[in-house]
């Protein structure tokens, strides 16, 4: 069976907001409706229907179960156009962009969206287990009597509400402690993780300054830019900051790593002949892509390095080395991680221990992030996929020609590596 080129015709994405600032009220849906609305003005498509919507949120509530497909139907799109959640932690955005891509490519679906979205600042919070049997008892009671007599059981203690954490569950530890120890593992200086959050601002700075980002993002809520990126940062404000994580020896501080984030972001996939069809220009295409797991638990040190499998088997399907790239997207959840991420790729004994047969090659640092990345941006969990495709891919249109590199890891030891051509 012969596949179909997928083609990205298509982008758009709210400003991204830190935790409890521009977005603090307001709900996934309210986030994704905005981008999705952005992207339905900016091409047209009121009233089309779409083969499908696909994206998610890494932290939903109970009443969000369809969210993709209750925010489509507040939009202008076609209400017949249906929509799936699907949810791979921080992959989830670049995750629905393969299962979009794939369905345009078997020919089952002419044109999609694939989208992300976290409101970070609106997450719900879990109840003790005790609470919440006294509560589901208590509804089921028919007296006011039974009832209250259900709501005393619980302590008072248990009525306290459980703050999101951010576990790993297998490990109880968080992102930031996991990555602390890769840190340390790998030999990751604090001096090389600060000058790549240093260059990720000064990169976005520039891209914001030239405009390049004009036409990408879609004023939202009273929010214009992404509120993290830091024009006044440098490398001595840097190197102040106390760590974050290991108190008495860590190296990851809030500079070097990303907050909490609210944003939304969309992607518009289509066949060529969609796109011909519904004059809109091609602006890259999705080659190749992969997905990878690691081992974590007993390898503490390895939960964010999946992209290492997931590049080298892309690689060798593609039949390319990591120096074939005009552009690199490497998602920086943390300054610490990209670095580590890249040493293995382009070291010949580090890549052996992770069962390569050899280094993949080599990044030109000056081709890696060059609007800006995640420590500058900030990272919507589910959200960060859509922007980077968007962006990679409005960078190739650009320029004319050429190959551009993802690479994106994800909690529970996950990772998706994509190729874009143009």
């Amino acid at each position: 069976m012969e596949t179909k080129k997928v083609a990205i015709v298509g982008y758009s994405r709210i400003p991204f907001a830190r935790i409890n600032t521009a977005y603090a009220d307001l709900d996934n849906q309210e986030l994704l409706e905005a981008a999705l609305n952005g992207l339905i003005n900016k091409y047209r498509l009121q009233g089309k229907l779409l083969g499908e919507v696909a994206g998610g949120a890494v932290i939903k509530h109970i009443s969000e179960s369809n969210l993709i497909r209750e925010t489509v139907m507040n939009t202008a799109l076609d209400p017949a156009t249906p929509a799936c959640d699907l949810q791979q932690a921080c992959d989830t955005g670049i995750e629905a962009a393969v299962y979009i891509g794939n369905k345009i490519a078997l020919g089952q679906i002419e044109s999609g969206i694939a989208c992300g979205v976290e409101a970070m600042s609106n997450i719900p919070f879990e109840s003790a287990p005790r609470l919440r049997k006294a509560l589901l008892k208590a509804n089921k009671e028919k007296s006011v009597f039974g009832k209250l007599k259900q709501l005393l059981t619980p302590k008072l203690k248990d009525w306290m509400p459980v703050p999101y954490k951010g576990q790993e569950p297998k490990t109880g530890l968080v992102m930031g402690g996991h990555t602390e120890i890769t840190a340390k593992y790998y030999k990751i200086s604090r001096e090389e993780q600060d000058e790549l959050a240093f260059k990720s601002h000064r990169n976005m700075a520039k891209a914001y300054d030239e405009g390049f980002f004009d036409d990408m993002i879609i004023p939202a809520f009273g929010l214009e830019k992404d509120n993290n990126l830091r024009r006044d940062t440098s490398l001595e404000k840097l190197s102040q900051l106390k760590p974050a994580f290991d108190k008495e020896n860590g190296t990851l501080t809030a500079g070097n790593s990303t907050p909490f984030t609210d944003g939304a972001s969309a992607v518009l996939l289509a066949s060529e002949e969609w796109a011909n069809a519904n004059g809109l220009p091609i602006l890259a295409y999705i080659t190749f892509s992969e997905v990878a797991g690691i081992e974590y638990v007993e390898n503490k040190q390895n939960l964010l390095l999946a992209p290492v499998f997931a590049a080298e088997r892309m690689l060798k399907k593609a039949r390319m080395s990591l120096e074939d790239f005009d552009y690199y997207e490497i998602h920086e959840a943390f300054a610490a991680q990209v670095l580590a991420t890249i040493k293995i790729w382009e070291n010949d004994d580090l890549a052996k221990k992770f069962g390569l047969e050899k280094a993949l090659g080599k990044i030109d640092r000056d081709k890696l992030n060059v609007k800006g990345g995640s420590l500058a941006a900030a990272h919507p969990f589910a959200a960060t996929g859509g922007r980077i495709i968007g962006t990679l891919a409005k960078l190739l249109h650009e320029k004319g020609s050429g190959k551009g590199f993802i690479s994106i890891c994800a909690a529970r030891g996950q990772g998706v590596t994509m190729i874009l051509e143009k």
